[in-house]
């Protein structure tokens, strides 16, 4: 499965191994690591969660995006959910093409895609507080500070 929600650590290696293809004459990685400053704030930890089902879905739309518009490219995603401590993998992104420039354009496609429009959200922990992070959430006010269920399908 190229497009996946894991609850575990994320394993690198078996991300890149995805797109391993011969007539890929590069492969691009993007690792997102949970930072300790955010906006001169000390973050303690994140806690990440997903619609998983309609994340695995957005995924796979945004890996048909890249392999559209970038020819012979190859994408697989990992996010993880749950509790990250600072430095722990977030995301890897890995993508595969013939040409290097066209992997490094499809790979920040990727994750600027996964910010737009994936039901992924973060709740920042730090020492004097708590708040729910993301685009997503930029987009409308959402009491609980995450959208419920039923405004995902709008």
């Amino acid at each position: 499965m190229n497009f996946e929600i894991s609850k575990d650590p994320i394993d690198v290696q078996s991300v890149i191994d995805k797109v391993v293809q011969r007539e890929a004459g590069a492969i691009t990685t993007f690792i997102g690591t949970v930072r300790e400053l955010t906006h001169g704030k000390k973050t303690l930890f994140l806690i990440y969660e997903a619609y998983e089902s309609m994340a695995v879905k957005k995924l796979e739309q945004i890996g048909r995006e890249i392999e559209e518009r970038w020819e012979g490219a190859k994408v697989a995603i990992t996010h993880r959910v749950g509790r990250l401590d600072i430095t722990d993998v977030a995301v890897v992104i890995a993508v595969s093409t013939p040409h290097r420039a066209d992997a490094y354009e499809a790979n920040r496609h990727a994750i600027e895609r996964i910010k737009e429009i994936v039901p992924i959200w973060k709740k920042e922990h730090w020492e004097d507080g708590e708040e729910w992070i993301g685009d997503q959430l930029e987009k409308k006010a959402y009491p609980t500070g995450k959208p419920e269920e039923e405004d995902l399908h709008e």
